[in-house]
């Protein structure tokens, strides 16, 4: 299951969620010692997002959650960095690109503090890894700024179609305070849109002693696309003049196209590792088949050319032998053979609430196979008002599901 369609709910903070935030929340450890933390070998990670969530718009949020994350055993969190055209960090980049170097209303909230700079050092204080994750990739409303200056930069479908296209041509929109957006695409095949994206990762890297970098399923192209006045070019230039197939699903027109986006993953691995070597390059896809079909995505290939340090595969799946089925796969069995491979578990969504049962269950598949850990989407969903059982009930779930091993 794709990630956009969780995403599709209010992003901005109204007072009344603000209230239910913090009502929600267990108090913060402010006694907790980073000296009785246990040892973790493996991967215990959440993702924290701005869509559907006030976490970062809540002047207390973060560093409860932290608390509390940390008096549970978590040790990686995924904070989104970079979301609907804007980065939650102070970007010179995305200034200068965009007109604004962070979300305006981080910077209403928060003042002239660089929200990052204060995420990392409660994290690191809390022995927490940070991973800041590129939540959007190559998307961005059709109404942002980035798009409306730069519209020579977006992909497009046949007949010009630049929005998202789902199932029966619908344009896939994501809802933000009651008002629909369409979700534009960036081409990735374009070298100005590769020197941004390229850019605003490196400027992370750099600026902030975080651990790495996440890029996810919308880190590549909708397989409708690539009929852009660009990327038409540019084929014509590379098949003596010959337009691509009118066929999306066209094999070679596909490969072609997949081909280029694994030649900008390069580009991203080996800018990253000039600045910081250690820094690890995470990867957080659907499927490969998925992956491949619909967004142009060829993991399993970056996988193969060292392009990738790590993978936390989403295994969005309520079904058991399905949830299962993904983890079997051949392509997956590769990827460990390679380089630590996690799962992503889906906690809930607002609209798609799940049992702690079902959550115990599948971080147990996940350890019967030996797998390099866990991450779930999303913060607000473990143990939040939007989950279906009891506050107390959950955390005493994740209480039992991460405790100390003892050796």
């Amino acid at each position: 299951m794709n990630r956009v369609a969780h995403r599709c709910f209010l992003s901005l903070l109204s007072l009344a969620f603000v209230v239910s935030l913090a009502v929600s929340s267990i108090p913060s450890n402010s006694g907790y010692s980073q000296n009785n933390r246990p040892v973790i070998t493996e991967i215990r990670g959440v993702w924290l997002t701005n869509v559907a969530s006030g976490l970062f718009f809540v002047p207390w949020g973060v560093e409860r959650a932290l608390n509390q994350l940390a008096t549970l055993n978590f040790n990686t969190i995924y904070p989104v960095v970079w979301n609907r055209g804007y980065t939650f960090y102070n970007s010179a980049l995305a200034k200068k690109v965009t007109g604004s170097a962070t979300l305006p209303l981080l910077r209403l909230i928060h003042g002239k503090m660089d929200f990052l700079v204060k995420l990392v050092k409660l994290s690191q204080a809390k022995g927490l890894n940070v991973i800041p994750w590129f939540e959007y990739g190559l998307m961005t409303p059709r109404n942002s700024a980035l798009a409306y200056l730069h519209p020579d930069w977006l992909t497009t479908a046949r007949g010009g179609i630049n929005s998202d296209v789902g199932e029966g041509g619908i344009p896939h929109e994501e809802i933000n305070n009651g008002v629909s957006n369409r979700i534009v695409w960036l081409n990735p095949l374009h070298p100005e849109v590769q020197k941004f994206i390229k850019g605003l990762i490196v400027e992370v890297v750099i600026n902030y002693d975080v651990n790495g970098i996440q890029l996810d399923d919308h880190f590549g192209m909708p397989v409708q696309f690539g009929y852009d006045p660009f990327t038409l070019q540019l084929y014509q230039k590379e098949h003596q003049g010959k337009n691509p197939p009118i066929d999306a699903f066209d094999v070679e027109w596909m490969r072609w196209r997949a081909d280029k986006i694994t030649n900008f993953m390069a580009q991203i691995y080996q800018a990253v590792k000039k600045v910081k070597p250690n820094a690890t390059i995470s990867l957080s896809p659907n499927s490969q088949e998925f992956s491949y079909k619909y967004y142009l995505q060829d993991w399993a290939n970056w996988v193969k050319k060292g392009l990738v340090d790590g993978l936390i595969l989403q295994v969005y799946r309520d079904d058991r032998k399905s949830f299962i089925g993904e983890l079997d796969k051949p392509e997956l069995k590769f990827a460990r053979s390679k380089i630590p491979v996690g799962v992503g578990i889906l906690t809930g969504t607002l609209t798609h609430p799940v049992d702690i049962n079902q959550i115990r269950e599948q971080v147990q598949i996940v350890r019967d196979r030996n797998f390099s850990g866990v991450s779930f989407f999303y913060w607000e969903s473990l143990w939040g008002y939007i989950s279906p059982d009891a506050p107390q009930r959950r955390r005493r779930a994740f209480t039992q599901m991460f405790a100390p091993k003892i050796n």
